[in-house]
């Protein structure tokens, strides 16, 4: 594989570094979720293995594995009581390092999961700080000393868990958790901890591995006097979390004692992370992450009302094209990052286009040709690519997930009706990205020879990956198709982007470019007709990508009227269209 950083300059433009993490499209995978090899309901690294023929057919380039290491599972493998050992139901380090090489062998890359903000509380660092507060593992976590009173108000990200701090009888102390109570926080304050990490981190390094992930590093740093927060400028406290000014001196150190020293790649999950705060994070002079991403299209998608009622779109598309153009500013001279779903969102296609019958197709390829032709490294859920859709469980007892559970408890505590939270956990539960992926129309989608974790999609018998491939006109293969096209055309990778049309409800409308190369994309984002109106005669424009593949020898008129979730990338390199591209100022 290619690692080198090669710098290049582009008419009008800055120096652009470029590298392969940039240029890489990302293939996240739930091991849980994606192949089980021995038949006991659970996906593994072995079933991976057996996988990555198709994985490579894809054309993606690297694998974001969700985490794999030692753990009770609390929290699907979020809660890790061994760094150093693999996760027995996904196998043995041997699996993992016959995974690995067979990775590289396709010329793909491998990144992992890093969960270092806590531990699970079976961490043998915590079943000893538990003990005694001079047990010398106590200071690797929070405490606050019963005799000073309660706790400083700190609230946990899981519902049903409320209060952050759980009380331990042995030390007459209550313990930090800003997730789970079985997932203690970890003293990242305490230089032995965060030696240990680095340690861990060079472990891995050291074995092959490409690159990390790293699970709500944005929240590692606490101020151990834990102060009162100001209610009025953080009324969530969750906003507040992200603030210590130590975070960032944390995030250096990594990246001179262990990024630096490898040809990596490294992302953080920007938790409770606002927009002016990003480029601390991705600046490449501050030597700290390659990459972060958030959760405000989330957010938005949740939060937000419809720009038009009659759009079909239910949410604020407005809202959302402001925010990626912000965040796309923001990252100053860093690099953004570009998602839509993942283990933590339901899938994208029931959120962000339409799973019904007539437009799922159609829904799913617009939305495939946003997120590969945007600016920055595109993140790709596994299933995302045939199509696969919320499962909206009608009962609890189908659940998994912590989070989804503790609403419901919560729920039921407190005298309200848990049917509201399981209407909402259908749109929302993190467990309808977690279903297994529908390979075949085999029992459990050929999943696995057992009885899966999780229940199957009953959809499987004609969403799936057989069928698929075997039609030229799938979404599996409009997917690879679109790979390839980003493959070809650098501009979409390096290019500037500008938002066009942005007061439109229906339509988003952008433009990327690079030297000679210009490129308009316009995505129609609800399932009725729209008109775009980039502002340009686009009779000379030509149509290089349609998701209705009926489009390539038209000759567009300049308002041009998109059909419902139509996807249509053109070319604009006529003499015509010079003076329009420089008005805009694109190239900073």
């Amino acid at each position: 594989m290619d690692s080198k950083h090669v710098t290049e300059s582009t008419s009008g433009q800055e120096d652009i570094q470029k590298t392969w993490w940039k240029e890489a499209i990302i293939y996240q995978i739930y091991p849980r979720s994606f192949q089980d090899s021995d038949g006991d309901g659970i996906g593994d690294l072995n079933g991976i293995t057996s996988r990555l023929d198709y994985i490579q057919s894809l054309g993606v380039d690297i694998i974001w594995l969700n985490p794999i290491f030692l753990s009770p599972n609390d929290d699907n493998g979020y809660d890790i009581s061994d760094y150093r050992e693999i996760m027995r139901e996904f196998g043995t380090m041997e699996d993992f390092d016959r995974l690995l090489k067979e990775i590289h062998k396709r010329e793909m890359r491998l990144v992992l999961d890093l969960v270092v903000n806590h531990t699970s509380d079976e961490h043998p660092w915590f079943e000893e700080a538990r003990k005694s507060r001079h047990n010398p593992y106590y200071n690797y976590y929070h405490w606050w000393p019963a005799e000073k009173g309660e706790p400083p108000l700190r609230l946990s990200y899981f519902d049903e868990e409320g209060n952050a701090w759980m009380y331990n009888k042995p030390t007459d102390s209550y313990y930090l958790h800003y997730f789970s109570r079985k997932q203690p926080d970890l003293n990242w304050e305490n230089p032995e901890v965060r030696q240990e990490i680095f340690d861990m981190m060079r472990f891995w390094f050291d074995k092959g591995i490409d690159g990390f992930r790293m699970d709500s590093i944005s929240l590692i740093a606490k101020d151990p006097s834990f102060p009162l927060i100001d209610s009025k400028k953080y009324p969530d406290i969750f906003s507040f979390y992200a603030k210590e000014p130590r975070l960032h001196l944390y995030l250096h150190e990594m990246n001179r004692q262990v990024l630096s020293k490898y040809d990596c790649m490294s992302v953080g999950e920007g938790s409770a992370v606002m927009v002016d705060d990003v480029a601390k994070f991705v600046d490449p002079a501050r030597e700290e992450l390659n990459m972060l991403y958030h959760f405000d299209a989330a957010r938005i998608r949740n939060t937000t009302l419809p720009d038009n009622p009659e759009s079909g779109i239910d949410y604020s598309l407005i809202a959302l094209k402001k925010m990626f153009t912000e965040w796309d500013k923001a990252v100053d001279k860093g690099w953004p990052s570009i998602y839509l779903g993942n283990h933590d969102q339901p899938r994208m296609v029931s959120r962000f286009g339409s799973d019904k019958d007539e437009f799922r197709a159609l829904s799913a390829k617009m939305l495939i040709t946003f997120l590969l032709t945007m600016k920055g490294t595109p993140y790709w859920f596994a299933g995302d690519e045939i199509g696969m859709r919320n499962i909206r469980f009608d009962r609890i007892e189908n659940y998994n997930d912590i989070d989804t559970i503790n609403r419901y408890k919560k729920a039921k505590a407190e005298g309200k009706d848990p049917q509201a939270v399981l209407d909402e956990q259908k749109e929302t539960g993190r467990d309808n990205a977690r279903t297994p992926f529908q390979w075949d129309r085999s029992p459990e989608a050929g999943f696995t020879a057992g009885t899966p974790w999780l229940k199957v999609n009953p959809d499987y018998t004609w969403i799936n990956v057989t069928d698929e491939e075997k039609d030229p006109t799938s979404i599996l293969n409009y997917f690879k198709k679109v790979v390839s096209f980003r493959k070809e055309n650098p501009s979409l990778i390096y290019g500037s982007y500008h938002l066009l049309d942005a007061e439109n409800p229906q339509s988003y409308t952008f433009l990327r470019k690079t030297g000679a190369d210009t490129y308009l994309i316009m995505l129609n984002f609800s399932p009725k007709a729209a008109i775009s109106t980039p502002g340009i005669d686009m009779s000379n424009a030509h149509v290089l990508l349609d998701n209705y593949g009926a489009r390539s020898h038209m000759a567009p008129q300049k308002d041009i009227t998109l059909r419902p979730f139509e996807a249509i990338v053109f070319q604009l390199n006529h003499p015509v269209y010079e003076s329009f591209i420089d008005s805009l100022d694109l190239l900073e």
